[in-house]
């Protein structure tokens, strides 16, 4: 229990430059008080003893605004920084050295029996608001992007951004075009582009046709392509 508790405290500082003292991170952190309540929840789960265990769940929720279902299997040095919104599902199972930000949800996609939650491997990076559904893995040394919604597998060594997620990252490689944030198509720019062609067309059809019929026409305007 003390290795735990000591593993725990230490991911706060590998994890947050903000952490000053341990004073501070035992007080105030409410990840880690999250996480320590799981530990207690889960040993009531496993015995068997699933109101008690979601009550510890259900306080531990009111207290820190962190749900964890007491039949998650979470690994060592989970650090869940600032966590306001966090869950995590009845048969997710967490490695070790993962970090989880705010409003990230690990959940399921329905009312299936059994496993119905991802598995996060070893040293995965899941940052805010990302929604991670089903029953797949997510690979060791992965990072999922903000706000991005991941449905399917994930190897390992991946970044994946996006809805739904896409890898655009593998082994340090980039996977297609996406990988340049910089780079990444506009839709509504990409939208006027093709209104605007369309436009052009059917204004040199419209030319066209009066010219076969030999009726005068106004000047017709290109457009200038939207930049």
């Amino acid at each position: 229990m003390f290795r735990h508790i000591r593993s725990d405290i230490q991911a706060v500082f590998d994890n947050d430059p903000a952490a000053r003292s341990k004073l501070e991170v035992v007080l105030t952190y409410s990840g880690l008080h999250a996480i320590w309540a799981h530990r207690v929840a889960h040993g009531f789960y496993k015995r068997g003893w699933f109101a008690i265990a979601r009550g510890v769940s259900q306080v531990s929720r009111f207290m820190t605004g962190i749900e964890i279902h007491p039949g998650a299997r979470i690994g060592d040095r989970l650090f869940i920084d600032h966590g306001m919104g966090v869950v995590i599902g009845e048969t997710c199972e967490i490695g070790d050295d993962v970090v989880i930000y705010q409003g990230v949800t690990l959940g399921g996609t329905g009312k299936e029996k059994g496993k119905r939650h991802p598995t996060i491997g070893n040293n995965v990076v899941i940052a805010s608001g990302a929604k991670v559904l089903g029953s797949f893995s997510v690979g060791a040394n992965s990072n999922i992007g903000a706000n991005s919604v991941v449905l399917r597998a994930v190897p390992d060594n991946s970044t994946v951004v996006g809805i739904p997620g896409r890898i655009v990252k593998r082994n340090g490689e980039r996977v297609g075009d996406r990988l340049d944030h910089t780079k990444l198509p506009d839709p509504v720019i990409e939208m006027f582009r093709t209104m605007q062609k369309e436009i052009a067309d059917l204004r040199h059809e419209v030319y066209e046709l009066r010219a076969v019929a030999g009726k005068s026409r106004e000047p017709v305007l290109e457009g200038e392509s939207v930049k």
